[in-house]
């Protein structure tokens, strides 16, 4: 089974608790707006427990060119150490994902002053069809860690804006 891992890293300037809270408490339709062919997130279900060890939320996007719009995916919250790391699994795709069957993310803080934190932003993709290697290799690579990079400039912005959090 293929397994591939992206890391991108970048520093926010701001406090560490906006860097580490804002990518998984706030409204995620701020976060993923669309991208190339990934459409833009329209909303989440099944959240009641979001932002907890364990926690669900079943995520919707808009119909775009390449999706018909509707339930796309289940997030789940793997690991939270409060101020240092996320870590969710992103499964039960409902179109086809080039043979992957779920994604591992984590989003690791890191103070370096008051105002400045060190992000380190991961992803693990794990597939099920190794004859898609290349296309996926290809995927990974070219498309998964530019969509990563437009996220992670989404994170900023609402972290520098403090917006305000949807989770505890």
């Amino acid at each position: 089974m293929p397994i591939f891992k992206i890391t991108i890293s970048t520093t926010f300037n701001c406090p560490l608790e906006n860097a580490f809270k804002t990518p998984m408490l706030c409204d995620v339709t701020l976060v993923h707006t669309g991208y190339g062919f990934m459409p833009k997130l329209s909303h989440v279900t099944d959240d009641e427990n979001w932002g907890k060890i364990g926690g669900t939320k079943r995520v919707y996007a808009e119909k775009n060119m390449n999706f018909k719009g509707g339930y796309v995916s289940r997030d789940t919250v793997l690991d939270r150490k409060e101020n240092a790391l996320w870590k969710i699994q992103v499964d039960d795709f409902q179109s086809w994902m080039l043979g992957f069957n779920r994604f591992v993310g984590e989003w690791e803080t890191l103070p370096i002053s008051e105002q400045q934190t060190k992000i380190n932003y991961t992803y693990t993709l794990y597939a099920t069809l190794p004859i898609l290697y290349p296309f996926q290799w290809l995927f990974v690579h070219l498309f998964w860690k530019s969509y990563m990079r437009h996220a992670m400039e989404n994170v900023r912005k609402l972290a520098y804006a403090q917006t305000p959090y949807m989770y505890s």
